[in-house]
C-alpha cells in the first residue's frame, strides 16, 4: 500500500501478500476443520475468497465473466447463508451461542459475504467490470481479507503480546488499519482525477496499477 503502484517493489510485495493470504487462509481452514470449529472454517473460507476474486479483477483483461464468477458467485451466496442461519441460531439459543460465537460477529461477516455478492452478480449481469470499478473492487476486497487476518491475531490473540500493546490500544490500532487504509484508497480512487482517466491495464500485472 506504500510502495509506487506499478513499481518493481510494489509488484513483488503484491505477489507475496497474495501468496502468503492464500496459504494462511487455507491453512486456517485446515486447522479449524482438524478442530471442529465451524465458526474459524468460515472465516477463512471468506478470506480465500476475498483474496482470490481480488487477484482475479486484476489479472484479467475487462472482457466478459467465465467460469470463475460463477463459482466465485456461488461461494459468497452460500457464506452468506450459513453465516445467516448461525448468526439466527445463536440469537435463539438459551446461551446467546452458536459455536462460542454470539450473532453479531456471524452477521458482520454474512453482510461481508452477501455485498460480495452482490458486486459478483453485478459482474455477471454487466458481463465484466472496468475503470475505477474495477480497481475498488481488487482494492476492497484485498484490504479487508488483511483486516480479517489482522483482528484475527491482533484482536482475538491478545494474550500472546507483551502487556504495552495491550494497555496503549496498539493491537486495536494494528487491526483497523486495513480499513483505514482501504477507505483512504477507495476514496482516492473514486475521486481523484488521475484514477478517473486512467483505469487497470487491460490483462496486464496483477499490481501494475495507475499512480
Amino acid at each position: 500500500m506504500s510502495f509506487r503502484k506499478g513499481s518493481r517493489r510494489h509488484r513483488v510485495a503484491g505477489n507475496v501478500f497474495v501468496i502468503a493470504m492464500l496459504s494462511l487462509s487455507a491453512s486456517g481452514v485446515y486447522l479449524a476443520i482438524v478442530k471442529s470449529q465451524p465458526g474459524n472454517i468460515l472465516g477463512g473460507v471468506l478470506t480465500f475468497y476475498l483474496v482470490a476474486t481480488a487477484w482475479m479483477t486484476a489479472r484479467r483483461s475487462d472482457g466478459e465473466p467465465g467460469i470463475f464468477d460463477w463459482g466465485a458467485l456461488l461461494v459468497s451466496l452460500a457464506l452468506g447463508a450459513v453465516t445467516v442461519s448461525y448468526g439466527l441460531e445463536a440469537a435463539n439459543s438459551q446461551t446467546g451461542l452458536k459455536y462460542g460465537y454470539s450473532p453479531g460477529p456471524y452477521f458482520f461477516l454474512a453482510s461481508v459475504a452477501l455485498l460480495a455478492a452482490t458486486g459478483d452478480i453485478r459482474i455477471l449481469v454487466r458481463r465484466g467490470i472496468s475503470g475505477t470499478q474495477r480497481l475498488a473492487r481488487h482494492l476492497w476486497r484485498m484490504c479487508f481479507a488483511l483486516f480479517i487476518a489482522a483482528a484475527s491475531i491482533f484482536l482475538a490473540r491478545q494474550q500472546i503480546f507483551p502487556d504495552v500493546l495491550r494497555k496503549t490500544g496498539a493491537l486495536f490500532l494494528l487491526s483497523i488499519l486495513p480499513l483505514i487504509l482501504m477507505i483512504f484508497w477507495l476514496f482516492r480512487v473514486r475521486f481523484a482525477n488521475a484514477y478517473k482517466r486512467k483505469s487497470m491495464p487491460r490483462g496486464g500485472d496483477v499490481y501494475s496499477l495507475p499512480t
